[in-house]
């Protein structure tokens, strides 16, 4: 498993900053080696990349989403992949991106490409020309200010992929609070 954590600050507010990173179809224009990313919904993107000569396909689930502070993602296919970006804001008018990723390197290529600190690098070239996409427009493409809860933002008492019990007063399946009017 290989760790990388790069930071660059962006003179742009937090929230151009958030919003442009939402935009995942855009990263083409800035990101070297990512030749598609395709929004499946609002947590599942389509990947097609190409790193150290191999070019990899695999989708992505966003884990966890909250505007203008961060933005988790785990690869749902190989390779494996992890990491979360989040937004820090230094003065109104500038914003910290940190980028911090695990991955897998797989194969000879990749594995080499790892000793190289060819994805590190590349992390740092995406990170230094979103700066300047972002900077040079001056406003972002669009944003998505959705929020998805993570793990520790859903509460306790469940397993994984347990549902939540109903609210005291509700049936299974009913909005909270209960339909008014209606008789319990």
């Amino acid at each position: 498993m290989s760790t990388i954590e790069q930071s660059i600050d962006v003179n742009v507010p937090i929230r151009t900053v958030y919003n442009q990173w939402t935009q995942f179809e855009s990263f083409p224009e800035f990101m070297e080696g990512v030749e598609s990313v395709k929004q499946l919904s609002d947590t599942r993107t389509a990947w097609i990349v190409e790193i150290a000569g191999v070019r990899r396909e695999f989708e992505a689930e966003i884990t966890e989403q909250h505007p203008d502070e961060r933005v988790s993602w785990k690869s749902l296919d190989r390779p494996h992949q992890a990491g979360v970006v989040t937004f820090h804001h230094l003065t109104p008018d500038t914003t910290r991106v940190t980028l911090q990723m695990e991955y897998d390197p797989e194969g000879f290529a990749e594995t080499v490409g790892d000793w190289l600190q060819i994805v590190r690098l590349r992390v740092r070239g995406d990170l230094e020309r979103f700066k300047t996409f972002i900077e040079s427009r001056g406003a972002e493409t669009g944003g998505w200010r959705g929020d998805v809860p993570g793990p520790h933002d859903r509460g306790t008492g469940t397993l994984p992929g347990e549902q939540f019990p109903p609210a005291p007063g509700t049936l299974p399946g009913e909005q909270f609070p209960p339909t008014p009017g209606r008789q319990l």
